[in-house]
């Protein structure tokens, strides 16, 4: 029988508590050992769609032509700022506000990434965050990487993650005309703007065969779906905790390239409200920060949350594994060689 979780492992916005995951008992941390119950359709799906997508790789090297691979990389691009920037850092963790025309733009981008509404993806992700791996955690890695990244859409849901599901609040969301809008038409405006115009249009403007439009859509989409789907198991799994070392997530610079920034995992979790999903200074290959910030300096984007360097640091000597670079000189961790080859000008002598 599943615990009754009732300890949330983290905050989830700036005004939260934060609760630390060394206080989490160990019967909710651990998964038990109920058996999945598969969904074959997903399964069929799914193995579809990779095969699909290696067919489409094949093609944008072999006939396809270089406009239609370029559309096709840009695209997942958009797609992804609509995951990123939109339902992740936007609307589940609210960590910046912004003007309809963004709000619309993120959310057209979001409906071509095709990982659910907006409304449903911020749910599940604030589920994540409240019961991060405990068995209410939709994607909870430590049932492993497979199971993390693709495995836990082709079985059954968790009771838990039902019934932490319903005691989400999303009022916040569904205040949004534009969500609403969304989550009520997603099934049909979702195949046109994921599926049909990605394939039309390269047909129509430009002579792209069918096959080839088809197949390089289905390889961006699922290039897409890897993409997002690695922050939640590799990122789960395997690198530095500099903030948190109590926690799973960990710093990535793999996920983060191909997650246009969403690799710095231990951070994130440590301090989720932080539109940078990432230390100030120390974001490299962020581009859904720098996104959001473009969006920022034309004033559709506000009330950018971040964090300040006092607070990190405080964090980080509390709780990191050690590897956080030093702060400056006179750092606890800074070497007996600095201190001995460093040059001082213009010394004042006692």
């Amino acid at each position: 029988m599943a615990p009754n979780i009732s300890i949330p492992t983290g905050v989830l916005h700036e005004t939260d508590d934060e609760i630390s995951a060394r206080n989490i008992p160990q019967d909710i941390s651990k998964p038990d050992d109920r058996k999945l119950k598969l969904v074959w359709r997903n399964i069929i799906l799914f193995a579809y769609l990779h095969l699909a997508a290696l067919y489409g790789i094949w093609l944008m090297f072999t006939s396809a032509k270089l406009v239609t691979s370029i559309v096709g990389i840009l695209l997942y691009q958009l797609g992804g700022f609509g995951i990123t920037a939109g339902a992740h850092r936007l609307w589940a963790h609210r960590s910046y506000k912004a003007k309809w025309p963004l709000r619309l733009i993120l959310t057209i981008c979001n409906t071509l990434a095709f990982e659910d509404s907006v409304i449903d993806w911020a749910r599940d992700h604030r589920v994540h965050h409240k019961f991060s791996e405990t068995d209410a955690d939709p994607h909870n890695a430590k049932r492993g990487f497979f199971f993390s990244h693709i495995g836990w859409l082709l079985c059954r849901k968790h009771p838990q993650v039902r019934e932490k599901g319903k005691q989400i609040d999303l009022s916040d969301l569904y205040a949004d005309p534009i969500l609403r809008y969304q989550k009520k038409y997603y099934k049909i405006v979702m195949p046109l703007v994921s599926f049909v115009l990605p394939t039309v249009i390269p047909m129509y403007f430009w002579g792209e065969t069918f096959k080839n439009a088809f197949f390089v859509n289905l390889f961006r989409y699922c290039l897409t779906l890897n993409a997002t789907w690695l922050v939640n198991s590799a990122a789960h799994m395997w690198g530095d905790k500099p903030y948190d070392k109590f926690i799973n997530p960990a710093e990535n610079l793999a996920v983060a390239v191909l997650a246009l920034g969403e690799g710095w995992h231990n951070y994130h979790h440590t301090f989720p409200w932080d539109y940078k999903t990432a230390e100030l200074g120390k974001y490299s290959v962020n581009f859904s920060a720098a996104f959001i910030d473009f969006f920022a300096k034309i004033g559709w984007a506000y009330d950018l949350k971040t964090v300040s360097n006092e607070m990190v640091k405080k964090r980080v000597e509390r709780t990191g594994d050690g590897s956080h670079e030093i702060w400056g000189w006179g750092d606890k961790d800074q070497s007996k060689e600095d201190y001995e080859d460093v040059i001082i000008k213009y010394r004042k002598d006692l």
